[in-house]
Formats: C-alpha cells, sequence, structure tokens
C-alpha cells in the first residue's frame, strides 16, 4: 500500500506542475465567466439600425387599412432601429394579378413579406397569409412580429365589430402570477423569477456535465502518462522497485486525486461567478457527498479501462480509436439529460441508472434534479458500479502486466483474452 501512495503522490505532484493543468484550471473558469459577462452584456445593449423590411399588404376585406397603418406606426416610433415599411394597402380590382406581381416582387427583392388578409378574416373563417422568399435568418425575429401586428390588427377590430372594450378586455385577461417557493422557517420564502426556474433545469446538467470532463480528461492523462512513460523506458525502472498492479494502482489514484482538485476548482469558481451575477443555486451537502462518490467510482472505471489501453499501445493515435467508443457512451446522457431531468424516477432514467458506463452521469442527474429518488436505488446502484470497477480494476491488472513490457507491438484481441484467462 505505501508503495501505491508513493505512486499515486507521484503522479499527482507531477500532473499538477504540468503547465497544461494550471492552464486548464485558470482557462475554463475565465471562459464561464466571459460567457456569463458578455451574455448578460449582450442581452442590455441594443442593436444598432438595421435596414428596414418592407411589407406589402392585400386586405381584401377592406376594413383594416387604418387599422394597420396605425399598428405599424406604432411599432416604428417604438423600434426605431428595426423599421417596417408598408408598401399597399388599398384593394385591387383584380386580386390574382396583384399577387402575381407581390410573388415576382418576393422573387427580385423589392418586397421582404407579402401579406394577404382573407375577405372573411373579421368574420373567423378567412386566414391572414404571410409569403416570403428565401427568408433571411436576420428578418426571422421581424417576422414574428409581424404575424403578431396583423393578428392583433384583426382582433381589435373584432373587438369593434362586437362592441367590446380593448381596455376593459385587456383588464380582464390581465392575472399577474407570483411563485413563491417557502422557506424551511418562517421569513424564508422567496419570490421566484424565471431565471430561477432556468437554473433548476440547468444545475443538474452542470454537475452531469462537470462530471463528464473530469473523467474523460483525466483518463486522457491516464492515457498519456501510460505510453509516454513506455516509449521512454521509465516504466521498466518503475518495475523493478513495484508491482504492475501496484503501478496501475498507483497511477489511477494519483489521477482520481488530480480530477477531484480540478472539478473542485471548476465547481468554485462557478459557484462564485454566479453569486457574482446574484444567481441563486442551491446546492446541498448530500449533492455534493454522492458527486463525489460517483465521480470517484465513474473515475476508477474509466481510468481502469484506459490504463488497460494504454499498456496494449504504443502512441496517443493507437488510443484514439480505443477511446472512441468510451466516449460515444458518455455522449448518451449528455442527449437524454433533459428526458431524465423532466421525469427522474421515469423507466428510461431507472434503466440508465443500472447500466455501470452510465450510471454516474446519470444518477448525478437524478439526485440534482430535486425529486426524492429511492434510497434503494441509489445504495444499489452504487454497489453495482463498485463491483464493476473491481472487475475493471482486476481486468486492466492482468492486461496492464502483460502489456506495458511490449515495445512495438499491439496486442490482438486474442491475446488480450489470453491475458485475462491467465492465473
Amino acid at each position: 500500500m505505501r508503495k501505491i501512495l508513493k505512486i499515486a503522490q507521484r503522479e499527482y505532484i507531477e500532473t499538477v506542475k504540468t503547465k497544461a493543468f494550471l492552464l486548464g484550471i485558470v482557462m475554463l473558469p475565465l471562459i464561464i465567466g466571459a460567457i456569463i459577462f458578455f451574455t448578460s452584456r449582450m442581452s442590455r445593449d441594443k442593436t444598432g439600425p438595421q435596414p428596414p423590411v418592407k411589407v406589402a399588404v392585400n386586405d381584401l376585406s377592406n376594413e383594416l387599412a387604418d387599422e394597420i397603418k396605425a399598428s405599424f406606426e406604432k411599432h416604428n416610433q417604438e423600434n426605431p432601429n428595426r423599421q417596417i415599411q408598408l408598401q399597399k394597402l388599398e384593394i385591387q380590382q383584380n386580386p390574382d394579378e396583384l399577387e402575381e406581381q407581390a410573388r415576382n416582387n418576393l422573387r427580385q427583392g423589392e418586397v421582404d413579406v407579402y401579406v394577404v388578409l382573407d375577405r372573411d378574416v373579421l368574420d373567423g373563417s378567412g386566414k391572414i397569409h404571410l409569403y416570403t422568399y428565401k427568408q433571411k435568418a436576420s428578418n426571422i425575429d421581424i417576422l414574428s412580429t409581424i404575424e403578431y401586428i396583423f393578428y392583433k390588427t384583426v382582433v381589435n377590430q373584432r373587438y369593434k365589430m362586437q362592441n367590446l372594450s380593448q381596455e376593459l378586455l385587456e383588464k380582464l385577461r390581465n392575472v399577474p402570477i407570483e411563485r413563491v417557493e417557502i422557506g424551511s422557517a418562517e421569513g424564508q420564502d422567496r419570490v421566484q423569477s424565471k431565471t430561477d426556474s432556468v437554473l433548476k433545469m440547468m444545475v443538474p446538467f452542470f454537475f452531469m456535465y462537470l462530471m463528464f470532463l473530469g473523467i474523460i480528461s483525466s483518463g486522457q492523462q491516464m492515457v498519456s502518462s501510460v505510453i509516454e512513460e513506455k516509449n521512454s523506458r521509465v516504466i521498466e525502472v518503475l518495475l523493478s522497485a513495484l508491482s504492475p498492479f501496484e503501478l496501475m494502482a498507483g497511477k489511477i489514484l494519483g489521477l482520481a486525486g488530480t480530477g477531484l482538485t480540478l472539478v473542485g476548482l471548476w465547481a468554485g469558481a462557478a459557484f462564485l461567478t454566479a453569486r457574482s451575477q446574484n444567481l441563486n443555486i442551491e446546492v446541498t451537502a448530500e449533492i455534493v457527498v454522492y458527486f463525489a462518490i460517483y465521480y470517484i467510482l465513474g473515475f476508477l472505471l474509466v481510468s481502469s479501462i484506459l490504463a488497460a489501453a494504454g499498456s496494449v499501445c504504443n502512441t496517443i493515435k493507437e488510443t484514439q480509436s480505443l477511446m472512441m467508443p468510451m466516449t460515444m457512451v458518455f455522449i448518451i446522457p449528455l442527449l437524454s439529460w433533459f428526458k431524465v431531468v423532466q421525469d427522474p424516477n421515469g423507466l428510461m432514467s431507472r434503466i440508465f441508472s443500472f447500466i455501470p458506463p452510465l450510471t454516474p452521469l446519470v444518477m448525478v442527474l437524478r439526485l440534482s434534479s430535486g425529486s426524492d429518488i429511492w434510497i434503494v436505488e441509489i445504495i444499489a446502484s452504487i454497489i453495482l458500479l463498485a463491483v464493476t470497477v473491481l472487475i475493471a480494476i482486476w481486468s486492466a491488472a492482468k492486461i496492464f502486466r502483460t502489456g506495458i513490457l511490449m515495445y512495438g507491438k499491439r496486442l490482438s484481441v486474442r491475446e488480450v483474452c489470453k491475458c485475462l484467462l491467465q492465473n
């Protein structure tokens, strides 16, 4: 055990002293802070003047021209940087010819949007038709505004035809809603905002993605370390003083500590950045403990597999084909995280929780979602993951023992199986 701890200490110190590690500590918090800063800055800044959007209108009802004109004038006054220019409002004698002309104008770029209001649009059976040609991405937002203006104009005219007061209807429809989260004691109630709701969804994803980054980045360091020492023949000197298992266990333990250090610093930086932006993030001690347990077990599982992969390969390029399946497996929780958070006790979430490579990420998602997870499931998933880790370490040690001293030749699948069957 003393030799394993010595190797772990050496691996930890040698890793944290590297420029890449120090750069990783600094860069990710800076990137997170920069994203939050620029996102909040851009949401406050107003965009500069943009080219006006030209809209041609054919009002077949012949009753909405004045209301449409007034609505767009009001919009232009409130949005001086995003103007809408109306081309025509009066009805034509031959609507078919007018529509053909409008379509040609759209194709030639003389008009951005062509709108047709059916004759019976005010009766409820007609429609509002909006025509565009090769719609620009920059005009997607203004197109929604144009749709809403015409919708609102038709609805307001219907109010007038029924002698209904628009102001009264707006007053009747206006019902303020306040979401209040009560505290554990009196006087700790807090009004929730839309940001709080978004954060409750994003916190589980953050925990999962933090675990993903920690496991993958530290796993890659494991492969790099094994191959570097193997090619430089340092591994032969180390094996003269300790067994292959002690060497592998020490490396895994040292890099596990490195990963925990890195993840802890990233999490602390993200928490302080959120606090500086007045974002309320609730993280309980229970979640932190579960995160540490699942992270360590997940790292031991992945690093054991990668240590074995590194021992049978001679270059980083060779290991990339072996690491790809592992990375692809972890993409499953990344793609299904929203479904898991929405239904943490659903069938899919429970099945994923008992597939060992997915267990750490999925269980962290479920636990941090705020739902009550049956304690038996938590204990069973930890036991299953721990047993899988022991099997992985045992198998990796057998492969590591043979592959670590092989140079210029990679073990075949058949030879790997022979290593596993050896006593």
